[in-house]
């Protein structure tokens, strides 16, 4: 992507209109969610810091999804044995991801870009997979447009830097669009025989070779 120039300025322009304008028209269903998973418990919001444009943090939210138990030992529970009936409603629907709207009016996400993971991935990436922090993270993307959680890591990784190397502002809009009829359909939305993605542990086709961090 361009560091700078017309689209660079017309993308962010877009980020702004569609996420101001998403927060104002849908802010009746935001409340109507905020008020049920209120009723299942708090939080509302699930904040959790994120790395973003070259891999500096934010705090991404989205709709509180799961419970925080944990076992005897004080470890967090499975995935699967944590999401709430109402979590697993919000995921499928895609529910849960509205309040990013405020990251991208914030100017920390993009609408469209890799999708920020876990700030504990970011020495596990080989340097050509770092390098899909060379763009802001966006609400979906083009790994979510195919396959979105069904996809392996690897994949996944690999689909993030070919957006990096490919990004225009027609793309974006491609994958908006796109969007818009997978969260109908609700595809994707975890991996096969897990309620969310598995942790990512690293690539074994770089496992010997040094991790490094976006710089």
């Amino acid at each position: 992507m361009p560091e700078g120039g017309f689209l660079r300025g017309l993308k962010r322009a877009l980020d702004v209109v569609v996420s101001g304008v998403s927060l104002l028209l849908l802010s009746p269903v935001m409340l109507v969610v905020a008020i049920l998973v209120r009723l299942e418990g708090p939080p509302i919001f699930f904040r959790q810091q994120r790395p973003g444009y070259k891999g500096v943090s934010f705090f991404a939210l989205k709709f509180r999804s799961m419970t925080d138990e944990r076992d005897e030992h004080g470890r967090l529970l499975p995935d699967e044995a944590r999401i709430t009936r109402l979590g697993v409603f919000l995921r499928r629907s895609s529910l849960d991801e509205l309040p990013q709207f405020w990251n991208v009016l914030r100017g920390d996400m993009s609408l469209v870009g890799p999708r920020p993971l876990l700030m504990q991935y970011l020495d596990r990436y080989s340097p050509e997979q770092a390098r899909r922090h060379l763009v802001p993270p966006g609400i979906t993307g083009w790994a979510q447009v195919n396959g979105r959680n069904d996809l392996a890591w690897e994949k996944r990784l690999a689909l993030d830097v070919w957006y990096v190397d490919h990004w225009s502002f027609w793309l974006d809009i491609r994958i908006l669009g796109i969007t818009v009829w997978k969260v109908l359909k609700g595809e994707g939305i975890a991996a096969e025989g897990s309620a969310t993605m598995p942790e990512f542990t690293g690539s074994e086709a770089d496992s010997s070779n040094e991790r490094t961090r976006v710089r």
